[in-house]
């Protein structure tokens, strides 16, 4: 049996409206979508295949009130939510949804003590096996815009037990890869002060990065920036759909037009963003390139 404590294993897009959403990201992304509501609770899930890997729901009334905007949020699995809930707590997290049962499995929404949010989850009902994260329509990446990435390191080894994983040939410190149960899945690094929060950005796996950019324009999305290239024969590229929700694509480079990352230490998410990193690599001085092993975009930097 699979050991999940300390990986990401769920995923939910809050938006303003669940129909557009769903259409969207089925054109970009490729997943399906099935009803999985109650007669109290509008909730969709997005399937690879037929193994659920994302939830779709409205953001709540209350949120909207306070000026919450689409987003998308990860679920970490947690042997002991309520546990973990209170270790979030005395490190200096807080806590948004205290522990409850919910329809996916107990679960907590919680902030770190820099105020990125993350929610955990133990007794995932999903319980299907998501498609891998280097395969269309998987989640590749995580990464973390910390306002100091080192204490953001600290706080998350404490809680889930995440490991330094190896540095890149090429890489920075300014950029830490982190592992969850000797598997590379992430990294986080100190966010420029212009960026005005901390927050975690999910990256989505598709075939081709240049096809999968035609259809977020198509679709109503915006490119944010990018398509930049990563070693090997993949880029990426970050986006924002219909209803103003961050998220980013990694794929296998066709015969589109892509380019490096400018040589600056700063690649603007916007004129408002920057500092942003070529999933797992800091984009600073150009040093050498790690070697790719392989074509395909893989959830290993």
């Amino acid at each position: 049996m699979v050991d999940h404590q300390g990986r990401f294993v769920w995923y939910e897009l809050l938006t303003t409206d669940i129909a557009a959403a769903q259409v969207f990201y089925g054109k970009v992304v490729g997943w399906d979508a099935r009803d999985a509501s109650t007669p109290d609770f509008a909730y969709r899930m997005f399937t690879v295949g037929n193994a659920p890997m994302a939830g779709l729901m409205n953001l709540p009334e209350e949120g909207l009130r306070k000026g919450a905007t689409p987003r998308w949020a990860g679920y970490v699995a947690a042997d002991d939510v309520d546990m973990t809930a209170a270790r979030i707590r005395h490190l200096g997290g807080t806590l948004y949804v205290p522990p409850t049962d919910s329809n996916i499995g107990r679960i907590s929404v919680i902030a770190d003590p820099q105020t990125a949010t993350l929610a955990l989850v133990s007794g995932l009902k999903p319980a299907e096996a998501a498609a891998p994260p280097d395969q269309p329509g998987g989640v590749g990446w995580h990464e973390l815009f910390a306002a100091d990435h080192r204490k953001a390191f600290a706080f998350y080894r404490e809680v889930f037990g995440w490991q330094k994983a190896d540095a890149l040939a090429g890489s920075t410190e300014a950029y830490q890869l982190f592992s969850a149960g000797g598997e590379t899945i992430g990294g986080m690094f100190t966010k420029l002060a212009k960026a005005p929060i901390p927050f975690w950005l999910y990256y989505f796996t598709v075939d081709d990065i240049g096809e999968a950019l035609d259809r977020v324009t198509e679709a109503g999305g915006r490119i944010f920036e990018g398509p930049f290239k990563l070693v090997g024969d993949s880029a990426i590229a970050r986006c924002v759909d219909p209803q103003g929700a961050m998220f980013a694509l990694l794929g296998l480079r066709g015969g589109e037009a892509v380019v490096d990352p400018p040589a600056t230490g700063e690649i603007g998410w916007s004129t408002a963003w920057g500092g942003i990193s070529s999933r797992g690599r800091l984009v600073a001085d150009r040093g050498p390139e790690p070697k790719s092993k392989s074509n395909k975009p893989k959830s290993k930097a």
